[in-house]
């Protein structure tokens, strides 16, 4: 399997700077797609107590893991990141690929892909990186503070024996405490960009964490995962619930019934085996005294995804069972909140995610369910790109009701202010409801204009309105669910197509440029690099001490400027681009993979790729095609290339690419040289280093600044 490799915080620093400075991108992802929000609009929700400026973030998945998913995220809209998971355990071998959205979605992967360490760092590094963005005042961001207010959540897994550890404690106090790790950071700011040195960086990054526990985590032991998190670890906690509370003949109804996949198919012992509802109500009524006790809040997340047997032959036959996520999956999870606030009513705060998407997120919102969090629906074409529609739908929305603040959305989206405020004011005492401010407050919620929540004034007009907007969320739930399951959107007959084919196979160089394993790549591995087109007849040599003797040779060609290539260090195998490029192969195993780090290129022998060299003026490349290395240095100054095989070297004049000289190495009495290679070598190189596109690899030379 694949390894990541972070990338070092200054070259992450450059790379976004200088890429926006140069194409008006960050991190691939143009700044058309920044999201700017309606500044008549008031899209802000409380979780945990802290303020964001909306409910919507990424899942705990592939697009928060790293100091780049992270920034992507952001630039995209996202204001609560539900970071990724991580556990004790972190160096799992997980098969690959291991993502599969050809239509709706299933995985096969569950945790953090690094270090415990690295994953702090990355986190850590993302916030710092977002508040740079803040204050460089890009003209594509809105900078305000209350269109930029961010929580970072915690996620971690899966048992109390790996969260009671040291290093996992150690973890979670990192985030409550980041500031060792922000002054390292700190001094690795580049000099040219040494102004963001004196920023007083956030060095709380979270208190709030969401707890994953694995399918079929006993119920005593989620509840001393939470007590010992809410006690010991002083953090307020979402618990993560699973689908499979709703029961196996209700999931199975809606799958095969309702929806028509008959090919999904669950078992009796994922559902024996999980928390059952009734043992959910019980711990959560516990636990929320502990944390009320504590001064610290409780929550719960529908839903985890759904274990489901894997007839899926995307990924390796030896994998028992697969993780459904998607449109089923949204269906099946909305159907639980149903029956949770059916026998709870509003009691606890809902974190939602499940197939949540632009044309749903509204929906969610009018439900009243912070966080909303997505992480499928980001695979798909346009990755992160589709993040901004979400919130513009969302807008459009409250524009179209005549509302600016999301708590009136949620109150009049159904139709439901008048009947929600009549049910808690029927909870007040007489002479609360005699008071002149609640009975204005009741006649305002009657109007069609605004309430204002910010307008309020009184503490207790405020806790009552907030009241009252629960009570919507809660009372607006049933009509959306029953249309929701209606809605065909989600029915496998509208799920069956699969991204086309063309029936051409990609190779090295040039494919048909559509560029859609770029967006695709939730760590933003893939990238585009230009170099010049070529087509050369060329000879091979064979060389003894004395002579370069002209062999047979073939035609190399380039047909193409545009091409494409995988940052091997961000790259973790899972398949994603494949899924969705027209061709065959996959970018990720037919595109040149260029590493970051010695170590890596080092250690992944059996994986063929690029490592250049960045120094003085020469620039060098070591190769590895078809299993065998090659080192080439190209010196412009003096116009000559050198290319070493494990037997020889050649130079070749760098213009012509005519061979020079020639030298065997010592007790080498012949040597083929396969000028193929050479010129792979070269075209590679130089493209990769051509500064109109930044990429990891470019960004690091010093006339890149």
């Amino acid at each position: 399997m694949a390894e990541l490799y972070p990338a070092p915080f200054g070259h992450l620093i450059r790379r976004m700077f200088l890429e926006y400075q140069r194409e008006q991108k960050i991190f691939d992802l143009p700044a058309r797609k920044f999201f700017m929000g309606d500044k008549l609009l008031d899209t802000s929700v409380q979780m945990h107590g802290h303020p964001a400026a909306s409910p919507l973030g990424p899942a705990a998945g592939p697009q928060d893991q790293m100091a780049q998913n992270i920034v992507l995220s952001w630039l995209a809209g996202s204001r609560i990141l539900e970071l990724k998971t991580v556990q004790i355990n972190d160096e799992l071998v997980i098969p690959r690929p291991c993502i599969d959205v050809h239509n709706i979605g299933y995985n096969i992967e569950w945790s953090q892909e690094l270090k415990l360490e690295q994953s702090l760092r990355e986190y850590v590094a993302g916030s710092m990186l977002i508040e740079m963005l803040q204050v460089a005042r890009l003209p594509e961001l809105d900078t305000a503070p209350e269109r930029t207010a961010t929580i970072f959540d915690m996620s971690v897994g899966y048992d109390l024996a790996g969260i009671s550890t040291p290093r996992v404690r150690a973890w979670i106090e990192g985030m409550k405490n980041a500031a060792p790790i922000v002054e390292e950071l700190r001094q690795q700011i580049p000099d040219d960009f040494a102004h963001f040195r004196k920023l007083d960086f956030r060095t709380r990054i979270s208190d709030t964490l969401t707890l994953s526990t694995f399918h079929g985590c006993p119920a005593h032991e989620i509840e001393s995962i939470v007590d010992f998190l809410l006690r010991e670890m002083g953090v307020h906690v979402i618990i993560k619930l699973n689908p499979t509370l709703l029961g196996k003949p209700a999931v199975d109804s809606l799958l095969h019934d309702v929806m028509g996949y008959h090919e999904i198919t669950t078992e009796q012992e994922f559902f024996d085996k999980d928390l059952q509802f009734d043992q959910a109500l019980e711990i959560c009524g516990r636990l929320d005294k502990t944390a009320q006790s504590l001064g610290r809040k409780l929550g719960v997340k529908f839903s985890n995804t759904l274990v489901v047997v894997n007839n899926n032959s995307f990924f390796p036959a030896g994998e028992r069972v697969m993780y459904l996520s998607g449109q089923p999956l949204h269906v099946i999870t909305l159907n639980l909140v149903k029956k949770w606030r059916d026998a709870l009513g509003t009691r606890y705060p809902i974190s939602f995610s499940a197939g949540i998407d632009a044309h749903n997120f509204a929906n969610a919102a009018a439900m009243n369910f912070t966080p909303i969090t997505t992480c499928t629906d980001l695979l798909r074409p346009g990755g992160y790109a589709r993040l901004p529609n979400y919130m513009q739908k969302l807008e459009s929305r409250m524009k179209d009701l005549k509302v600016s603040h999301l708590r009136d959305f949620i109150l009049k989206s159904e139709g439901n202010a008048s009947r929600a405020a009549e049910a808690v004011f029927s909870r007040l005492t007489t002479a609360q409801k005699e008071e002149p401010a609640f009975r204005e407050l009741t006649d305002r919620l009657r109007r069609p204009e605004n309430v204002a929540p910010s307008h309020l004034g009184r503490s207790d007009l405020k806790a009552l309105y907030e009241q009252i907007v629960a009570q919507a969320g809660l009372m607006n739930t049933a009509p959306l669910v029953e249309r929701t399951t209606r809605d065909e959107r989600y029915y496998a007959r509208n799920n069956r197509t699969t991204p086309r084919k063309i029936g051409s196979h990609l190779f090295l160089f040039d494919c048909i440029n559509c560029d859609k394993c770029v967006p695709v790549c939730p760590n933003d591995a893939n990238f585009v690099y230009e170099t010049e087109p070529a087509s050369v007849d060329y000879e091979n040599y064979q060389l003894t001490p004395d002579l370069m003797k002209p062999q047979p040779g073939g035609h190399f060609e380039v047909k193409k400027a545009h091409q494409l290539a995988t940052f091997q260090d961000f790259c973790n195998d899972c398949g994603n681009c494949d899924v969705f490029c027209p061709e065959d192969g996959g970018p990720y195993v037919e595109k040149p993979r260029f590493f970051g780090s010695e170590e890596a290129f080092e250690k992944w022998t059996n994986r063929d790729g690029f490592l250049v060299e960045l120094g003085d003026h020469i620039e060098r490349v070591r190769a590895r095609i078809e299993g065998n290395e090659y080192r080439l240095e190209l010196d412009p100054l003096a116009n000559r290339c050198r290319f070493r095989t494990e037997f020889a070297e050649m130079e070749f004049d760098n213009s012509t690419d005519k061979p020079l000289r020639h030298r065997l190495y010592p007790n080498v009495d012949e040597a083929l040289i396969d000028v193929r290679n050479y010129l792979i070598a070269k075209a590679v190189l130089r493209g990769v280093l051509n500064p109109q596109f930044v990429n990891y690899i470019n960004v690091g030379r010093k006339e890149s600044a």
